[in-house]
């Protein structure tokens, strides 16, 4: 009764066993992310990103056909259910957020660029001064400490006011 509900799993489903699949799968890929938690797409780490696209990559194959469904489904439960896990080791021991997690990067420090830091991070004069002005700093200067954080947001804390 399923399988005729979903359809065959070679390409060939009509368009309501594809619309079948799809209301399946958006439910499924809602209890995934629920599963995964919020942290997947909130200030996403290069791992979390990875899984998302993974997860939209093999939920689209099942829904479409070009993966066998149930397969599918329980190969993206157990990537889901591993970054999960690994998530949660990474608070239990810092060595592992250290391999599975970027590392803040100091670009600022006391009004001075790190223009070595910036270089190989990938961040332009412009991308800084864009992150200053939005901490409504105009320059270097007026701040006491620029981070390059996990997220790829960079954080800034000014100087005290009369300093620099």
């Amino acid at each position: 009764m399923f399988r005729a509900l979903i359809g065959p799993d070679n390409g060939d489903a009509t368009a309501a066993q594809l619309c079948a699949r799809a209301i399946i799968l958006f439910l499924l890929g809602i209890a995934y992310i629920r599963i995964a938690g919020r942290r997947t797409f909130s200030n996403a780490s290069p791992l979390d990103i990875v899984v998302a696209l993974v997860v939209g990559s093999n939920l689209s194959r099942a829904m479409t056909g070009k993966a066998p469904f149930w397969p599918a489904l329980a190969a993206t439960l157990l990537l889901v259910v591993l970054h999960r896990v690994f998530a949660m080791l990474t608070l239990r021991w810092g060595w592992l957020a250290k391999v599975m997690k970027a590392q803040p990067v100091t670009l600022v420090r006391d009004g001075v660029e790190d223009r070595k830091a910036m270089l190989w991070h990938g961040i332009g004069e412009a991308d800084l001064r864009e992150s200053l002005r939005l901490e409504q700093a105009e320059t270097p200067g007026e701040v006491r400490l620029a981070t390059l954080e996990n997220s790829g947001k960079i954080s800034v804390i000014r100087r005290a006011s009369g300093a620099g």
